[in-house]
């Protein structure tokens, strides 16, 4: 049984994507999926990991997709919240830095 929910609010030219329990193989088509539905909904996406437990490469994989989707068409994609074991595979691919919302960007959402 997979554990893993992934919700989207948009308006204003924003999307938040809220992530919840484990993102790995077995949902990464479906993260990519919401995720680029999303970058094509708004300029800003939001992705929030604060329900987020695990992340592992193929949830990376759809990170890094999105960003240049959106990238391509001048948007953007920032991750919000992550803590623990996912904060630190950020931490280690360097999608912390990568993705990181500018302090005035974080207040809004």
């Amino acid at each position: 049984m997979v554990n893993f929910e992934a919700r989207t609010s948009a308006g204003d030219g924003r999307a938040v994507v809220a992530l919840a329990g484990e993102c790995d193989l077995a949902t990464r088509e479906q993260l990519t999926a919401v995720l680029l539905d999303a970058v094509n909904q708004a300029r800003l996406v939001f992705v929030d990991m604060a329900g987020l437990t695990f992340i592992d490469s193929s949830g990376v994989h759809s990170l890094v997709t999105a960003h240049h989707a959106a990238k391509q068409t001048g948007g953007r994609v920032y991750v919000l919240n992550a803590t623990g074991p996912v904060a630190a595979v950020l931490e280690l691919t360097g999608l912390d830095t990568l993705l990181r919302a500018p302090v005035e960007e974080r207040r809004h959402v």
